[in-house]
């Protein structure tokens, strides 16, 4: 699957230190990535609506990650997906009249658009789950072969439908460290089925839905028509793009369970007890009081802002603004603040020297070394402009190439 374009990353002197990010499961500060090589694995779309600032949210933070280990001189891989066949795509689909593969295409394509506006860096694997039918298959048929997973007969399909047995994962539960009413709850509320009969236990996830009529499919020897579930998917794009184990899973704070929990479980049962190192995720982003989903419909669009004028620095200033694991609301006010700091700093970069710059560098880099804390980083350079534009320090010939570089390449704020 085609990315977008990447973005260039100006160099900076020297080199950023360790990034350490809170940990999911424990609640810990930890290395993101220990060694010379940094894995992250981050869930992507459902291409059934436009991108919203959620979505933006999520991958603007993972975003500095992957800027922050290169600056620190990290081999980076990263890896990503887009569900380009699944349950919300085709009911939209056909609520609109629209085939469900052209709706998927024509969101994918204005996903790329709005992350090229924000300067998102773009995944090194980006892979749809429709071209990665086949390896999807073998893994469930492989949990099958192991005993980790079962069929369940199905008197509206031709085939069986086949679940994952969590019971051969003594780990399951340890991403997310929920309750067993909670996890019940969460599981009916995004796309499990706790209550279908004929499972051995209601949390256990689907891993492969057999063909009903009307929906796609795809044939397979082992498994009959249909299509894979949810969680199988990334996990197998995960570890088909990065190896297992890989440093950081990450994606927004909705996805810690199920997803998370039962993907990181099919990872630890296809692959020997390895999965991801660290889990990672970002806090939701409200609208009109709630968080904002497609489901309720109260979004704010990344391309609706650009196509009203809206400067794409701007609405990533916005967001950087926020602690990425923090949850918070979007109101007007929050973009009229970042399109005041962005006029100021563009100000203060305007003339040929200013204050000295290796202090805002280093303030920059220790601010997202330490679990990616851009505000802090953000103020750093508000204390360098307020000081340019007042004038009443040495000026140090270059000092706002410096600091444009360093947004640039730590912040992805181009000015």
């Amino acid at each position: 699957m085609l990315t977008w374009p990447a973005p260039h990353v100006p160099q900076l002197p020297g080199e950023g230190g360790p990034v350490l990010v809170r940990d999911t499961s424990t609640g810990q500060l930890v290395e993101a990535a220990p060694g010379p090589r940094a894995t992250l694995y981050v869930c992507g779309i459902t291409p059934y609506d436009a991108t919203h600032l959620g979505h933006a949210a999520t991958y603007i933070a993972f975003d500095v990650l992957v800027r922050a280990w290169r600056d620190a001189g990290k081999d980076v891989t990263y890896a990503s997906n887009v569900t380009d066949v699944d349950d919300p795509l085709l009911e939209r689909a056909t609520a609109t009249g629209v085939d469900w593969r052209d709706l998927a295409a024509d969101q994918i394509a204005l996903f790329r658009s709005d992350m090229t506006a924000l300067g998102v860096l773009p995944p090194d694997v980006y892979r749809g789950v429709v071209e990665t039918v086949p390896q999807i298959a073998a893994a469930v048929r492989r949990m099958l072969d192991a005993g980790a997973a079962y069929r369940v007969p199905t008197p509206d399909a031709a085939g069986d439908d086949v679940y994952a047995d969590l019971a051969a994962d003594p780990a399951f539960g340890t991403v997310a460290r929920l309750d067993d009413a909670t996890m019940r709850a969460l599981s009916a509320e995004r796309g499990g089925d706790p209550d279908r009969p004929g499972k051995r236990s209601p949390l256990d996830p689907l891993l492969w839905r057999a063909e009903r009529a009307g929906e796609p499919a795809w044939d397979d020897a082992g498994l009959g028509r249909g299509r894979p579930g949810w969680h199988i998917e990334c996990a197998v794009i995960a570890a088909d793009g990065l190896g297992v184990p890989f440093d950081v899973q990450g994606g927004g704070s909705d996805l810690v369970f199920p997803h998370h929990e039962c993907s990181d479980s099919h990872l630890r049962v296809l692959d020997a007890g390895s999965a991801a190192r660290v889990h990672l995720h970002a806090g939701m982003v409200a609208y009109d009081g709630q968080k904002m989903s497609k489901s309720l419909g109260n979004l704010v669009l990344v391309s609706r802002l650009v196509a009203e004028g809206v400067d794409p620095a701007a609405v990533r200033l916005a967001v950087l603004a926020h602690r990425y694991r923090d949850d918070w609301e979007w109101t007007t006010g929050e973009l009229a603040a970042a399109q005041e700091r962005l006029a100021t700093w563009r100000r203060a970069l305007s003339g040929n020297g200013g204050p000295e710059s290796a202090p805002v560098l280093a303030a920059v880099r220790a601010a997202v070394a330490d679990d990616l804390d851009t505000p802090t980083a953000l103020t750093a350079v508000d204390a360098w402009a307020r000081t340019a534009l007042e004038g009443r320090v040495p000026v140090e010939h270059g000092a706002p190439g410096v600091v444009a570089r360093t947004v640039d390449a730590l912040l992805g704020v181009r000015l």
